[in-house]
């Protein structure tokens, strides 16, 4: 009997081995990924505030409305580009240079079309708006179209083949060379051209960097058939992704509708500075965890940890920057004024409601490359539906029933009102599939918390020593500590056990 369990054990162990290496790479994955993806998005970012912070200066609140509606058009039609078939290019266990092939062409005519239905759809939304230079700015977003398109295939490749540090160097290029676009067109004297014009030509430095990072030459080559199981796999990542970016978007279209070029001017920085990191931190979630979640999704235990690793680490980021930006926001909003010298201080309020919502935002995110990683793409898109019913509904009641000078602010509220309803499906959801349970969850989010209070805690009492100053000097001091806590929480690795993982 000895001996039976001791060639037992002997069996046993070579495999628990084996799945603790595998589950080594799979960390070291994420971990490569958050950091080069994570230090591009914060980079990035930087880069964007410093520069928009310029522009708001340069332009009118009229400007930047009416700029601001058209991006958000943009977006929403980019959301098309690809047809979803980068996700599936990710997960698909092997490719072929043809099925390359023929999905270039595919995507890259599919984006054609689009920017010519633009361009006929232009006048009909310049006047439904009744902003008639609205128009023009639209011969931006069909020229951004085929570039996106063209870049899908090396993009995809690089993701698949788990290059984060090229993705991160072309990100960084493309948000770098946009900005500065942006600003030098703002500087003289572009008007809202300057915002068009960017958002275009991020699309093309995208393509030149993707060619450079993954240089892909396409053959005159196409086959239907050789792409419909990663077609038919695209359309519902389509459907999700563009009901994603309908919910970043949606109260854009919304708010000018229902308040005007200024108000969504006020909107537009609020929910910048505040939701935008947090969907930045959704694409470095999809870009670096969904092939990493896509290998390990057979071993519940494996995907568990890998999910749980991920909210840590995304925490320890946005957590501490969302609480320093409610901190920041009545300084922040102080600085910022347009070229007629009206400020944004009305846009503190929301600021403060968004950035709350943004860590619930972010959160919610981490369900989809479980989704879609685990072959699960018709739950993503009814996740993503569901938020998008949600909101719409919640911000048409506000905007039919809330007047002009309240309409921002319950406009955010909403925001602030919707994630929670849906991490209750979720926490479900994430039960039933992964078997990791709330407190799992609450135990990941446990640190990330703790060191956001001891950030307010330490502002709080310094406002009632120091008082407040200067506006710039309060704004140094909150986003010192709040880099101080994100690195702290980075720096701070917790003991992984894989015997869980591995006793079953």
């Amino acid at each position: 009997m000895q001996r039976k369990s001791d060639r037992l054990l002997g069996c046993i162990a070579p495999w628990r081995g084996a799945a603790l290496s595998r589950m080594d790479s799979h960390q070291q994955h994420l971990r490569r990924g958050f950091n080069w993806l994570g230090s591009a998005m914060i980079i990035a970012k930087l880069t964007d505030f410093g520069t928009i912070l310029v522009v708001l200066r340069l332009l009118t609140k009229e400007q930047v409305g009416a700029a601001s509606l058209v991006v958000a058009f943009g977006t929403v039609i980019e959301a098309l580009d690809g047809l979803g078939t980068s996700t599936a290019l990710v997960q698909a266990p092997s490719l072929s240079r043809l099925q390359l092939d023929s999905l270039f062409w595919f995507i890259v005519g599919a984006a054609c079309v689009a920017a010519g239905l633009v361009l006929l759809a232009a006048p009909w939304i310049a006047s439904l708006y009744g902003i008639a230079a609205v128009a023009a700015y639209f011969l931006a977003v069909a020229v951004k179209q085929p570039l996106v398109a063209a870049a899908v295939i090396p993009l995809a490749i690089m993701n698949r083949e788990l290059q984060y540090e090229r993705i991160a160097i072309v990100n960084v290029g493309a948000t770098f060379a946009a900005a500065l676009t942006r600003l030098g067109l703002a500087i003289v004297g572009a008007g809202a051209w300057a915002i068009v014009i960017a958002y275009a030509a991020s699309g093309l430095f995208t393509l030149i960097g993707a060619l450079l990072a993954r240089p892909f030459r396409p053959r005159l080559q196409i086959s239907t058939s050789a792409i419909s199981s990663l077609l038919h796999f695209g359309w519902r990542a389509t459907l999700s992704a563009l009901c994603e970016t309908m919910i970043n978007n949606v109260h854009y279209l919304l708010v000018g509708w229902f308040y005007g070029a200024a108000a969504l001017a006020e909107f537009r920085v609020a929910f910048d500075l505040a939701m935008e990191p947090a969907n930045a931190a959704g694409t470095l979630i999809n870009r670096t965890a969904l092939p990493v979640f896509a290998k390990v999704a057979a071993v519940r235990d494996h995907l568990a940890q890998s999910l749980t690793w991920s909210l840590r680490r995304l925490l320890a980021v946005v957590a501490p920057f969302a609480a320093a930006i409610v901190l920041a926001a009545d300084p922040i909003t102080a600085l910022i004024r347009d070229e007629q010298h009206r400020s944004y201080a009305s846009a503190s309020l929301p600021l403060k409601l968004l950035a709350a919502a943004a860590v619930l935002r972010v959160v919610s995110q981490l369900a989809y490359p479980v989704m879609f990683g685990s072959g699960r793409p018709q739950m993503a898109v009814r996740l993503s539906a569901t938020t998008l019913l949600l909101l719409s509904t919640g911000m048409l009641l506000v905007g039919l029933t809330v007047p002009v000078a309240s309409g921002i602010v319950a406009m955010s509220a909403v925001w602030l009102v919707v994630p929670p309803l849906l991490l209750l499906w979720q926490a479900r959801y994430l039960r039933r599939f992964c078997t990791i349970g709330a407190q799992d969850l609450l135990r990941a989010s446990g640190a990330p918390f703790v060191a956001v209070a001891i950030l307010v805690a330490t502002v709080e009492v310094g406002r009632v020593l120091i008082g407040s100053g200067s506006p710039v000097l309060e704004l140094g001091l909150i986003l010192t500590l709040a880099v101080l806590a994100c690195l702290g929480l980075l720096l701070r690795e917790p003991r992984r056990d894989y015997r869980a993982a591995t006793s079953r």
